[in-house]
């Protein structure tokens, strides 16, 4: 047990009830002086009715609708998912009572710390790697970047005079790291090259190897894409750069992986990986960079020893907690999740492809299911603004026209769909629509009903058709 403090009491009124400064004064120092006393019947109760409230919620798993997503279809699960109950549940505690730094020895911190080194080998465990290679960071922008500036800072100097590293990306990758390679090129820092993708949305590996230079530093390519759904090549990608330049470190940033498809890191083969909360289930402001054994990289943020003095700065212990949490539901409820994503897409797919004039309808991405996520609907309509669309849908449907990301000022063709050359006439009619945990079919049923009578408003033309056919994920053979 602690050893108790020495306490100081205000002394008591003679004759007269002690003051409010007085009771306050004693409810303080019990609190650091004596271990916590048994709750009160009145707060037993009113766990037992929390408890109640939260078992409630916490029904609502795979494929239950969440009762706050009752007005607006929630169909935009790229951009953010909805907090899953269990994780609200498992935030609750550090967010009032377990409060202290988790680098304090005394009991305080060492609550905390127990909840960050939970954290770690749940996240650990999902991405099958070890606690000691999960870092904590911010978002998926800060991991994209430290992936990037470590390896060029960290390989980069062992170069010869007035020779740059090289880093070869895609022309598929979230601004995350296309905008910081820019502006580390910018600064005279390096170089890179962005090897094209095929129409389906996909990387070849023999293109990322073409690119490779004796100045090479790192390869990075996203694990799967945010707008259209494709997965990547990243373990042949991996195993050719290793045949073809075995120093050169891998990064694949696999934030709208997780929670969706089995990410193993010793199956792709690579040395960093970036993975984020918010896209599985956890709160925004926390995600984390896998850095494998022995990789040298550069820190990106200084300061104190935390993250095994990797990375500086206090862990914020309420997000973290929420990480680990989705992280272990991620990885229990993988094979019903990603069956329930699949259908309620596919449900989607059909729903629209029935409704829409075919010979308008394109969708987006690889044909085959194995190379998409089971939760992505890119689909296109020609003739139709889809930010039009959604504007007019703006508080009954919750989608994408491209990227969450990515600003819009008018019917401009996001860089993913310029990449995979496809006509500005579909572009402009990109809806992105992602299904989740807590997708219902009802939902989806509705979704379709809502595009397509926002489609008749803006005019879209439902009279001519033509012989061409649906390809099985959707493209005409006809494309004009």
């Amino acid at each position: 047990m602690q050893n108790s403090l020495p306490c100081s009491h205000g002394r008591p009124l003679a004759r007269s009830q002690p003051s409010a400064q007085h009771k306050l004064g004693k409810t303080v120092a019990a609190a650091v002086c004596r271990p916590r006393p048994a709750l009160s019947t009145h707060h037993l109760r009113r766990r037992i009715m929390e408890q109640q409230l939260v078992e409630k919620h916490t029904n609502q798993g795979v494929g239950s609708k969440l009762p706050h997503l009752a007005d607006c279809v929630y169909l935009d699960y790229n951009a953010t998912t909805p907090i899953f109950p269990e994780v609200a549940e498992a935030m609750k505690p550090y967010t009032y009572e377990l409060f202290g730094n988790p680098s304090s020895v005394h009991a305080y911190g060492r609550q905390t710390r127990a909840a960050v080194d939970k954290a770690r080998q749940q996240v650990a465990a999902l991405i099958s790697c070890t606690p000691s290679e999960v870092c904590f960071t911010s978002c998926g922008t800060e991991s994209d970047n430290w992936a990037l500036w470590g390896a060029v800072m960290g390989r980069g100097r062992g170069m010869t005079q007035g020779q740059l590293p090289h880093v070869v990306t895609s022309q598929m990758e979230h601004p995350a790291v296309t905008a910081c390679l820019r502006s580390m090129a910018d600064m005279g820092l390096c170089t890179y090259t962005a090897v094209p993708v095929d129409s389906q949305g996909l990387v070849s590996a023999a293109d990322v190897v073409a690119a490779l230079t004796p100045s090479t530093v790192l390869v990075s390519v996203m694990h799967s894409n945010n707008e259209v759904g494709a997965l990547q090549p990243v373990a042949a990608i991996a195993a050719a750069v290793r045949q073809a330049a075995p120093s050169c470190l891998i990064h694949s940033d696999a934030a709208q992986s997780m929670g969706k498809v089995c990410v193993d890191v010793r199956e792709l083969g690579v040395d960093l990986l970036t993975l984020v909360g918010h896209k599985f289930g956890a709160p925004k402001g926390v995600a984390a960079l896998y850095i494998r054994q022995g990789t040298q990289l550069a820190n990106l943020l200084n300061g104190g020893s935390q993250e095994a003095g990797r990375r500086g700065g206090t862990e914020n212990v309420v997000l973290l907690a929420g990480l680990g949490t989705a992280a272990e539901l991620a990885r229990s409820e993988a094979a019903a999740t990603h069956a329930h994503m699949r259908r309620m897409r596919d449900r989607l797919a059909a729903g629209l492809l029935a409704a829409l004039p075919q010979h308008l309808v394109r969708i987006n991405g690889p044909e085959e299911a194995s190379l998409q996520l089971p939760n992505t609907l890119s689909i296109s309509v020609k003739g139709l603004s889809a930010p039009s669309l959604l504007q007019m849908l703006t508080d009954k449907l919750a989608a994408s026209a491209g990227a969450a990301c990515h600003s819009s000022h008018g019917p401009a063709v996001s860089p993913v769909l310029q990449a995979m050359r496809l006509h500005p006439n579909y572009a402009v009619g990109t809806l992105r629509l992602s299904t989740g945990r807590h997708t219902t079919p009802e939902e989806v049923d509705s979704a379709v009903q809502l595009i397509v009578g926002a489609a008749r408003k803006q005019g879209l033309d439902f009279s001519s058709s033509d012989s061409s056919r649906i390809t099985a994920n959707g493209c005409s053979e006809q494309q004009h």
